[in-house]
Formats: structure tokens, C-alpha cells, sequence
């Protein structure tokens, strides 16, 4: 649905309907065009352009609702993030915001802040409210989800999660290598995690290809 507002009167709603009586044509047919479905694919150009014309003159919004009911879609995706804020975070969900609005999705981001019981009951209220799948960032799914998800940084095998993985490893040896190819052999690597030991302890159980530079 849309409004029109004209000077001294009250908001009119504008229907898929009024818009079809404006320009002469069938619901079905501006209904097929709005919406892009494939039987719009056989409607001439030159109608499709009258069609969007008399919606944006009408300025009419389609029913959200009714649109859902209709294709049995809500075009909307759940982030779940550890934190909002982070200098890992906050780049990937901005990542995520660009291409689901390329695409006319809309997503809702909830941060868990490492509570387990927080975690369980946002994946409950994402797959309450509809959405079509969930995005997780830097959080482990403990559980195989029920709606398709992406784990970002995951790492457990689950059943319906894809995991995008980075090879931390590969990006240490390339770094370190250029660094030594630099002549730098003090390395400082800073870190605020607790996970600092383990991530030094595989880089030095392994062929790193350049000296023990860790100091």
C-alpha cells in the first residue's frame, strides 16, 4: 500500500488495484510487474514503464504483509554477532548490510556478548519474526540450526551451516615471510585475546618457513 496526500485532505491509501484502474490494466498484470514475477517476462517494456511510472506518481508502497503471504518470503536475514563494535565485526556486518541492500533484503543484527543463553533464545526470536536465514559472525553454533545459516569464522560441522573459514596460517607465513624478506627479524605481534598462546603454538608446531621470530 501507498499514500497520496493532497493539500486539506487526509492521507488516501493507494491499493495495487488503484494503480491498475489509473493506467487501465488488470491488477494481475501491474501486480506481475511490481513484483517481478516470471509471467512479466511476456509484458512489452513500453507497459512496464507505463506501469512503474503511474506507481511512483501514485506513490504507492507495496503491502509487506500481504507480499509475504503472497510468495511465502520475507526477504529478511538474522545477523548474530558476538559484538557489534569490534574491529572484526563491524567491517563484516558492513559487508553484509552492502549486499543484502543491493538486493532489497533487509537483516537484523542482535549481539549475544558471549551468553550462551542469550544466543539460543535470539536464534529463537530471528526464526520467530521470519527470517529467511541466519548470518552468524565470530560465533560458534553449537547445534544444527533449523533455518539455513553461514557461519562466518565457524568452525564446527554442523548439519545446515556453511562455515567461511580463514586461513590464518597461510595469512601469518605471508606476512612474516614479507617481513623477513624486509630484513626484520624482532617481530611484535600484539593481541587483546586469551587466545594468544594457542595461535603462536600451531604457527610454531609447523613449518613456518622463516626463523622463530617471536619475541
Amino acid at each position: 500500500m501507498g499514500q497520496i496526500k493532497k493539500p486539506g485532505q487526509k492521507s488516501e491509501v493507494i491499493t495495487l488495484k488503484a494503480v491498475a484502474q489509473h493506467i487501465g490494466l488488470t491488477p494481475g498484470t501491474v501486480s506481475a510487474v511490481l513484483n517481478d514475477s516470471p509471467s512479466a517476462r511476456s509484458i512489452p517494456q513500453e507497459t512496464k514503464n507505463r506501469i512503474h511510472a503511474a506507481a511512483k506518481e501514485l506513490n504507492y508502497r507495496p503491502n509487506f504483509f500481504a507480499r509475504t503471504l503472497r510468495n511465502k518470503r520475507t526477504y529478511t536475514i538474522g545477523v548474530i554477532a558476538e559484538e557489534i563494535g569490534d574491529s572484526y565485526s563491524s567491517p563484516i556486518i558492513s559487508g553484509i548490510e552492502q549486499y543484502l541492500r543491493k538486493r532489497d533484503y533487509f537483516f537484523l543484527t542482535v549481539v549475544h556478548r558471549h551468553d550462551p543463553v542469550l544466543l539460543s533464545r535470539y536464534s529463537q526470536m530471528l526464526s520467530e519474526r521470519g527470517v529467511e536465514g541466519i548470518i552468524t559472525v565470530d560465533t560458534t553454533v553449537q547445534e544444527a540450526p533449523t533455518l539455513p545459516t553461514v557461519a562466518v569464522a565457524g568452525h564446527k560441522k554442523l548439519k545446515g551451516v556453511t562455515n567461511i573459514t580463514l586461513d590464518h596460517y597461510r595469512a601469518a607465513v605471508l606476512a612474516l615471510n614479507h617481513l623477513k624478506d624486509l630484513s626484520h627479524e624482532r617481530i611484535a605481534f600484539p593481541t587483546t585475546t586469551s587466545r594468544r598462546s594457542a595461535r603462536f603454538g600451531r604457527c610454531r608446531n609447523r613449518d613456518c618457513a622463516f626463523p622463530t621470530m617471536y619475541r
